[in-house]
């Protein structure tokens, strides 16, 4: 079976689909990744086709937008920046590589082209979600910024605010897309809030312990568990890092997210907050330029560092609630403090309260003093460090990929 993966969005979004693709391609099957540019190196080291969806520039015009960093507006910020011009390569390429009768899609959250590519080609397609926040509920509903009503609201008013949510996106979504769908002769989309679930199936890659399922979400929907790709197998564990995790104490580990170049504050209370609690840490970003210099003995700046290889060994993680960041940290048992700022970040620092192993501050209050405060506080609670162990003793990799690659096979073109 040729299988075309599509896959939009940050490194964070673009990982678990190369470990699906390195899983599906080990099964026998012929497997393409169409990316950004920008991904390139990783899928092609992987072993994987590629096919690119914009430039290098493309991507890191969109990653310099600021309001790809604001609770509100980064929505649409995504969909004119990323979402709208990705409809004619994603057709372009299924064109391309399409293989009548042999051909399956998976496509990932934003991926939105590929519904119209099934509807032109004739392609199943299998919707991949990587975070609960996808699946809207008037059960227990996602988390998100700027909602008003409460989880433990009446179901009407979860109910009605869904519906004024699908009324902001469908404005910010249905003129471009369905200005493509009538370029190509197909009718208009009347609501897009569920348009990014496939009628013929959704997997979500998160276990039911982190998202419970709800009697409301699609019923196609199949859940299987975090992929946990991390180019742990393309990159060695660099020298001075090992060296680093061998000389002292287990270090806090502090990151904004791949994408984050607009990181200075965040790395400055860091740095502060280290030297308040006399503690080591690690700073990871590739935006060298946002790390302050001359750093204190005890801290490191690294660009990269595969977080498989270095949460073991860490005491905390300090991030911005990115789900892969959040399911790596989980798996090595360490206590986690987030710091949402848009996107699926909240709701996920609402799972991993659900579940006892970390909390979170707003970016406002993300300052030395009441980090250093928190952080103090978890790393003092016996029962939380009990709890992340426990939690991650419920992870099954292998049988995870496994159950994923069974219900994408399971899908016959």
């Amino acid at each position: 079976m040729r299988i075309l993966i599509y896959a939009m969005g940050s490194a964070g979004d673009v990982h678990p689909f190369v470990g699906v693709g390195k899983a599906l391609q080990a099964r026998g099957h012929e497997v393409i990744v169409a990316t950004s540019a920008f991904f390139e190196d990783v899928v092609t080291r992987s072993g994987l086709g590629f096919r690119g969806m914009g430039t290098v520039a493309d991507f890191e015009r969109v990653q310099g937008d600021p309001h790809l960093w604001h609770p509100t507006k980064a929505l649409p910020s995504i969909i004119r920046h990323a979402v709208n011009p990705s409809y004619g390569p994603i057709l372009e390429v299924a064109r391309e590589l399409n293989i009548p009768g042999k051909t399956l899609i998976l496509a990932s959250s934003l991926a939105w082209g590929a519904m119209t590519v099934r509807e032109l080609l004739g392609v199943p397609v299998v919707s991949v979600h990587l975070a609960p926040s996808l699946m809207v509920s008037s059960y227990r509903q996602p988390v998100m910024h700027g909602a008003p009503v409460p989880q433990w609201a009446p179901r009407f008013l979860k109910v009605f605010q869904w519906w004024i949510a699908a009324k902001v996106v469908d404005h910010h979504v249905l003129p471009e897309l369905n200005r493509f769908r009538k370029q190509h002769g197909l009718p208009p989309t009347r609501e897009m809030i569920n348009g990014w679930h496939s009628p013929d199936r959704v997997i979500a890659l998160f276990p039911e312990w982190y998202g419970p399922p709800q009697p409301d979400w699609p019923t196609q929907v199949r859940q299987t568990g975090f992929p946990l790709f991390d180019e742990s197998s393309q990159r060695e564990v660099p020298q001075e890092l090992e060296a680093f995790l061998d000389e002292g104490d287990p270090p806090v580990v502090f990151t904004p997210g791949s994408a984050m170049d607009r990181g200075h504050e965040f790395f400055d209370e860091a740095v502060k907050t280290l030297k308040l609690l006399g503690r080591r840490g690690i700073l990871i970003s590739r935006f060298a330029h946002t790390v302050p210099a001359n750093l204190p003995d005890g801290i490191r700046h690294f660009s990269y560092v595969p977080f498989s290889q270095v949460l073991p060994r860490a005491a905390a993680m300090v991030y911005h609630g990115g789900v892969g960041t959040c399911a790596q940290a989980l798996r090595a048992g360490v206590p986690q403090l987030l710091m949402p700022m848009a996107h699926d970040q909240l709701d996920n620092l609402s799972r991993i309260h659900d579940l006892g192993t970390g909390g979170g501050l707003h970016p406002r209050q993300f300052k030395a003093r009441h980090i250093a405060s928190v952080l103090d506080g978890m790393l003092a609670d016996p029962a939380l460090k009990q709890r992340a162990a426990e939690i991650s003793r419920r992870f099954d990799p292998a049988g995870w990929m496994a159950r994923t690659c069974d219900l994408v096979e399971e899908m016959k073109p």
